[in-house]
């Protein structure tokens, strides 16, 4: 071998050495986002008295066909588990993690941050959520979500199931994920914390049934029991995680920064204008 292919070939030794490391740099990150944010949200949220989570099998909660622990794997250690790693349709940004709801040239960006298993957040929805969509509808803004899944400890798999299906929505339209975001968080079917109800995927599926662009969609019935989107849950939920100003759900960010939450219309409107005022100065 001549100095020059020996050369070349220490470089490119060194150039595989260096991506391995920036692979491994990156697996490491995303565990350490789920893990570790995962468990200080868990107790800032028990700080704030939100009940413990029910215990489920490790893999699953009960009714969730989802092998979470092989899911964990495939994102942070590229283990072949074979789940399907594309994000939904209507989504964008890297993993499909930017899910945006409204005119795209809006002048202002509202983000949503939250966690389907979340009492408090079903509370804010319920309350909220109508002036929400009307100030996207009135073009006042557009919404972005991004989901966490902090509330599944000690074995449940509620949210990261509940986020799974909302991803199967949002592949059908943004109308759908709407519709499916709204039945999740409704006075109705949102179940209380003591209860992982969202592991089951016959029971997000009968929920979805409310929702017209779901009823008797058999694709999106198919994705939820067959973990279409688990892989793109969990990219979802680091990515929350590696908010360091968000401490608890919900938590609302008016363009660049993190505001009170409003907790009726009127406060919802009062914060919409006063942000908007200072955005335009």
């Amino acid at each position: 071998m001549s100095k020059r292919n020996s050369a070349e070939a220490k470089r490119a030794a060194r150039e595989r050495l260096r991506a391995e490391r920036e692979r491994q740099a990156r697996r490491d990150k995303i565990r350490r986002q789920l893990v570790v944010g995962g468990s200080v949200l868990a107790v800032l949220a028990l700080a704030a008295g939100i009940g413990v989570a029910v215990a489920n099998r490790d893999s699953g909660g009960e009714g969730d066909s989802t092998d979470w622990e092989a899911v964990l794997a495939q994102v942070t250690e590229d283990a072949d588990e074979g789940f399907p790693t594309a994000a939904p349709a209507n989504t964008s940004g890297e993993n499909g993690r930017t899910i945006r709801i409204g005119p795209e040239d809006a002048a202002n960006t509202v983000t949503l941050y939250e966690d389907p298993r979340c009492p408090i957040c079903a509370q804010f929805e319920q309350q909220v959520g109508e002036a929400i969509q009307q100030g996207v509808d009135d073009g006042d803004y557009a919404v972005e979500y991004v989901f966490g899944t902090f509330l599944d400890r000690a074995g449940a798999t509620g949210s990261k199931n509940a986020l799974s299906a909302l991803g199967a929505a949002l592949d059908v339209s943004p109308e759908a994920f709407l519709g499916l975001h709204e039945q999740l968080y409704s006075e109705e079917n949102h179940p209380p914390e003591t209860l992982d109800e969202y592991a089951d995927d016959e029971r997000l599926i009968e929920i979805a049934q409310s929702v017209p662009e779901l009823e008797g969609n058999d694709q999106f019935a198919a994705d939820v029991r067959d973990s279409t989107f688990a892989v793109w849950a969990l990219q979802m939920s680091a990515y929350f995680n590696s908010a360091e100003d968000v401490e608890g759900t919900p938590a609302v960010r008016f363009n660049e920064d993190i505001v009170d939450t409003p907790r009726s219309p009127a406060d919802w409107e009062d914060m919409v204008e006063a942000n908007s005022e200072q955005a335009a100065e």
